[in-house]
């Protein structure tokens, strides 16, 4: 068994003994650190329940998205300081003017797909991108993975299954392809304006 095999059977376990209470603390902690994602809960509670399918979503995408703010406030606290003491400001406040931008969609993209939302969480904030964006694209992009998780197995429950856990990452990574195109896009163009130059 391998090592991250390991820690998703311990997940599994320690959280799950702990019901929806241990989906939320689950969903907070990866949005910030922890690397196992909430979703192997939130299918196997909406499995055993799909009634309750859309309740446990909901429970997932509020801590997950409580969990990113914190994210985002243990990048502006400790993270900003931290870049200032290795960069120039000019050069931190040209990297935040093309942020202030692209970010939302950068958060968006990390919030749906396999892209490590709990980087975006952190780097958002030592950016000091608008907290309001922030949450409106974390709300949708965590909302729309676990609600779409969830709408899937109240519709067809156990045979959706073996599905899930094959393609499931495939899907998302499929779906959110167009913001990430659109964010590389955007990128694209500030680099060409700029004369190929970010710093």
């Amino acid at each position: 068994m391998s090592l991250f095999n390991g820690l998703l059977a311990w997940t599994t376990i320690t959280f799950g003994s702990y019901g929806l209470l241990g989906l939320f603390i689950l969903a907070f902690a990866e949005s910030s650190f922890f690397p196992v994602p909430p979703d192997v809960l939130l299918i196997a509670f909406a499995l055993a329940e799909p009634q309750n399918a859309f309740i446990i979503a909901g429970v997932a995408t509020i801590g997950s998205v409580l969990g990113g703010i914190f994210g985002y406030w243990l990048g502006h606290k400790f993270g900003e300081p931290l870049l200032l003491r290795f960069a120039k400001k000019k050069q931190v406040e040209h990297i935040q003017k093309i942020y202030a931008e692209l970010g939302p969609w950068a958060v968006f993209a990390a919030g749906f797909s396999p892209i490590p939302y709990k980087v975006f969480t952190i780097f958002s904030g030592i950016m000091g991108l608008d907290i309001k964006k922030f949450i409106i694209a974390s709300v949708a992009s965590r909302g729309l993975r676990f609600f779409g998780v969830a709408t899937v197995i109240f519709l067809y429950g156990e045979e959706i299954r073996a599905f899930l856990e094959q393609y499931f990452e495939l899907i998302t990574i499929v779906v959110a392809i167009p913001v990430i195109l659109f964010v590389l896009w955007k990128f694209y163009r500030h680099r060409m304006e700029n004369h190929g130059k970010f710093l």
